[in-house]
């Protein structure tokens, strides 16, 4: 048999399991112990009378195995030591009833007060709590002293020494010491400044002031945990390392921030871990770290300590991103749900093919729903429990990193749905967190999302809008994402959203404004653009909101400051445009104006055309499967109505699976149809010539300025012929910068571009078209009806030359041939 290694001798405390497959009492790194096999109650539990010093209390397996395995002749009884040749160890002078019970039942807010080493008349008094030892011996340089025990798992003694020294414990529990040292004789590891920030609501780097963080202290390695409970009367550290039994490891209250803190040498990363909270009431509950930056997998949700060791490969792309204003910029983004998009993939496989496809397809950017970490996957990741977390479902963060890092590398963007609206009711996440609401509003009825069954934000708390200010800005700078779309932005602004008459108070100026969540996203917004150059956040917003692109400093005609935001989801563009393109042809002349609507609000707002995944899911059916008609129609308006978009004022996000014309909703198990490009299924370009379409869109969007550089200028647009219902036939023009816009007969500045889209399913021969004056030929540069595409091959080849023939309100015209259920891009030949 080979000899078992002494758990004296292994690092950090560490020792092998035992034969039987249940860990050593000496293999945690901080030298706990499990709970006694004989089901001795836990020291929280046993009475909380103070023995008489050098009485026997251990628990009654812990006396017997003393009777069997006495102590070895060179280890110190209990009570026998010296302390650099002194005598020995003095009893200390017992604790207070009130202070052993709180410190047992894990409601004291200082327990570095009675623990520890502190200088007391005579010498220096050191305590220890480590529930179920036999025995704990100070040892230091010339000093070895055996601590008395008090019971229930304290030992102390007042050693003849005049200062601190450098000390460690020797713990026994039966199986042999181990070495440790004592979290307790450490000053606290968080500074001033930080809980000053944090209080103040101005800490942007929360992240490296809360929660859990690897680090060396006073010399010694190990984690910091740091926690925000201010209602709580105590809180203890749980994990892994001490078995989920926290009574060793209670943490100290840093005065009026509500944070508590605790160092524990000898721990590092890769740790489970929660807090053990005792509520006001007394009663117990165990959290996940509100700022843990990784977590084990669902449905398992303990937090983890985590360091990054990733090193950044995309210096390039960082330096340049924000060269270019957003709204003056190309930006096509392609969302994707990343547990389905290739299901099973992990963060680095899909770094191996999602960045190609992406690339490929000319999309500039590349919007991922919700990373942060969620118990429910169904949810899509829109009901957060770890804010601070990348979800451990497909790696780990640094994995999460290097994803990114293959898609700047390939030249893509990376954008990210946040969600600062609610929260989960999960009872080991954030609601109720100490006990009391403490992230959501005090008042039950204020707190609850009537949509979502979760809670809101208390965005008027100045800690609950820290946490998410600096949430967002971590998102940027640890993992260089560089845009968010903050969801369900109108949900926040109002206060009776959703909610009945009488379901809710007004502000305090009588209005059914939500005043703190309009105040945060002013702060978020300006505290992100401050920090982040080349970051672009986008609002879900789906009212009439005034300014929520306007700057937070630029006060509008309701009286508010902007909000802040780079851009915003034209959702009223979304609904009336994909109202108009679901109805029969024949009757799409009565809801003409559902697509010209857009442009009389066009230059409101910096504006995103958004046709997402909440569009093709919940029985509302994939984009090809609104269209009406046979398949051919189906696929043919498909194709009209993205050239249209792709065309329109504004920039393009289209969700995966679109691309391609997929028929089916899309769901979450199981992700986009990619069996529908295989060419034994699809002899005919039905699905590979819609995805052919949107690649030849993208790169001639690239191509072509006048489709992005004035997006949010009004000189960038003029309608030809917006009128032409009984046609149902949509002409304007785009300008690229480089001058003014042309009047009726002027050819203005920059290079045009002609958009065309005919929704009527019969061929239109000989359509007039007034054009600019200055233009004398143009070509086609895109028709949607190509036969590669899918369509019908109807198109116009060689140069259209423009006529003095008066059309359209101008002195030029020219005659094409408009496919059916076609758009036409036409540029100067």
């Amino acid at each position: 048999m080979t000899a078992r290694p002494s758990p004296a001798t292994t690092p950090d405390g560490m020792a092998p399991p035992s034969p039987s497959g249940t860990p050593s009492p000496a293999t945690t790194p901080d030298g706990m112990a499990p709970p006694s096999p004989s089901g001795t109650p836990s020291p929280a539990t046993r009475s909380h009378t103070s023995p008489a010093p050098g009485s026997d209390t251990s628990p009654p397996a812990a006396r017997e195995a003393a009777a069997t395995n006495p102590p070895s002749a060179d280890a110190p009884s209990p009570g026998a030591g010296t302390a650099g040749g002194s005598r020995g160890v003095r009893a200390a002078a017992p604790l207070s009833d009130e202070d052993r019970g709180r410190l047992l039942d894990g409601a004291h807010h200082d327990p570095h007060g009675l623990l520890g080493a502190h200088p007391v008349r005579g010498g220096l008094l050191i305590r220890v709590l480590r529930p179920y030892a036999r025995s704990v011996t100070v040892v230091g340089k010339g000093l070895r002293a055996g601590l008395l025990s008090e019971g229930d798992g304290l030992f102390a003694g007042v050693l003849p020494l005049r200062t601190v020294p450098e000390y460690e414990l020797l713990v026994d529990y039966g199986d042999g010491p181990v070495t440790v040292r004592d979290p307790y004789r450490f000053l606290p590891a968080l500074g001033e400044l930080d809980l000053h920030l944090f209080a103040e609501g101005r800490h942007e780097q929360l992240w490296q002031a809360l929660g859990a963080r690897t680090m060396e202290h006073q010399g010694v390695t190990g984690t910091r945990f740091t926690v925000w409970a201010p209602n709580a009367q105590g809180v203890r550290v749980v994990g892994a390392f001490n078995y989920w039994d926290g009574t060793a490891h209670p943490m100290r209250s840093l005065g009026s921030s509500g944070v508590w803190e605790l160092f524990l040498p000898g721990i590092g990363e890769g740790e489970l871990y929660k807090f053990e909270i005792t509520r006001p009431d007394g009663s117990r509950t165990v959290r996940a770290d509100p700022m843990a930056r990784r977590t084990e997998c669902p449905p398992a949700n303990a937090s983890v300590v985590h360091e990054s060791h990733y090193r950044w490969k995309d210096g390039d792309w960082m330096a340049r991103r924000g060269e270019r204003p957003v709204h003056e910029a190309p930006f096509s983004v392609y969302e994707v749900h990343l547990a389905s998009w290739r299901p099973g993939l992990t963060y680095r496989q899909l770094a191996a093919q999602l960045p190609a496809y992406v690339k490929d397809m000319g999309f500039t950017h590349v919007e991922f729903m919700p990373v942060a970490e969620h118990p429910f996957g169904g949810s899509w990741g829109y009901q957060v429990t770890g804010f601070y977390a990348p979800t451990a479902r497909m790696g780990t963060p640094d994995d999460f990193k290097f994803l990114i890092d293959a898609l700047h590398r390939a030249g893509i963007g990376v954008l990210m749905d946040w969600v600062p609206a609610h929260f989960p009711r999960d009872d080991w996440a954030l609601a109720e967190f100490d006990g009391r609401p403490l992230y959501e509003p005090q008042d039950p009825a204020r707190a609850a999302h009537p949509d979502w069954g979760t809670l809101e934000f208390d965005y008027g708390r100045t800690e609950v809008r820290n946490f998410l200010v600096a949430n967002a800005v971590y998102w940027c700078e640890e993992f260089h994402i560089d845009g968010l779309r903050v969801d369900a932005v109108a949900s926040m602004l109002y206060l009776d959203y959703s909610r009945e008459d009488g379901g809710w108070t007004p502000n305090v100026h009588g209005g059914r404004e939500n005043l703190d969540a309009v105040a945060f996203l002013q702060e978020m917004n300006a505290t992100v653009y401050r920090r982040c150059p080349g970051v672009v956040t986008i609002a879900e917003e789906s009212t009439a909101w005034d300014g929520v692109t306007r700057a937070t400093h630029h006060v509008g005609p309701g009286g508010f400051g902007g909000l802040g935001f780079g851009l915003k989801w034209n959702m009223g563009w979304m609904h009336d445009s994909l109202g108009y393109v679901s109805k029969e042809p024949v009757h799409r002349k009565y809801h003409h104006g559902e697509m010209t609507f857009s442009m009389i609000y066009a230059y409101s707002e910096n504006y995103v055309l958004p046709i997402s995944h909440d569009e093709v899911v919940h029985g509302k059916g994939a984009l090809v499967s609104k269209m009406p008609g046979d398949w051919w129609q189906q696929r043919a308006n498909h194709r009209a109505y993205l050239g249209f978009m792709w065309a329109h004022p504004g920039k393009q996000l289209l969700f995966m699976g679109q691309e391609f014309a997929q028929g089916a909703e899309w769901a979450e198990s199981h992700g986009p149809d990619w069996w529908l490009l295989d060419p034994s299924y699809d002899a005919e370009p039905d699905h590979r010539g819609v995805r052919d379409l949107v690649r030849d869109l993208n790169r001639r969007y690239l191509a072509l300025p006048a489709l992005w550089e004035r997006d949010t200028d009004p000189a960038g647009f003029c309608w030809i012929d917006g009128d032409a219902s009984e046609d149902n036939v949509f002409s304007f023009l785009r300008f690229a910068a480089g001058g003014h816009r042309p009047g009726r007969s002027g050819t203005g500045g920059g290079s045009p571009l002609l958009s065309v889209s005919n929704f009527s399913p019969v061929v239109r021969h000989a359509y007039r078209i007034g054009v600019p004056d200055g233009v004398t030929a143009w070509r086609e540069v895109l028709n949607t009806d190509e036969a590669r595409y899918g369509g019908g091959g109807v198109t116009n080849p060689g140069v259209l030359k423009a006529e003095s023939t008066p059309w359209n309100g101008r002195t030029a015209s020219l005659t094409a041939v408009l496919p059916p259920l076609a758009t036409l891009w036409l540029r100067p030949a």
